[in-house]
């Protein structure tokens, strides 16, 4: 989506302070971190929420969660990190492009 911040980013056209990157997924450190360690894992494919995704997304959104706790070792917090979904206005999404919060503190 052409206007999608997210999209911009993954396409490279505004950059990111980058954690991973691989065909599929991109991850950066949120711009208004939470926690000492809070970065975002993105689809570089734009769907808009979670409550958008049906079966057609299992495995992409396995791979999501999967990338999670093996970022969070990489970023010093494996030990215990909170992992957050937004989803819609009411549940506080203010980027409309699936994304999923990785925050911790580092011991």
């Amino acid at each position: 989506m052409s206007d999608c911040l997210f999209c911009k980013i993954a396409a490279g056209e505004i950059p990111a302070n980058k954690v991973y990157e691989d065909d599929d997924f991109l991850a950066f450190h949120d711009i208004r971190p939470k926690a000492e360690v809070h970065f975002l894992i993105i689809p570089k494919a734009h769907v808009a929420s979670l409550a958008d995704c049906g079966p057609e997304h299992e495995a992409m959104l396995g791979r999501l969660l999967a990338l999670a706790p093996r970022l969070a070792r990489e970023q010093g917090i494996g030990a215990g990190f909170q992992t957050r979904i937004h989803t819609g206005v009411a549940g506080g999404q203010e980027v409309f492009h699936l994304h999923l919060h990785v925050l911790g503190n580092r011991p």
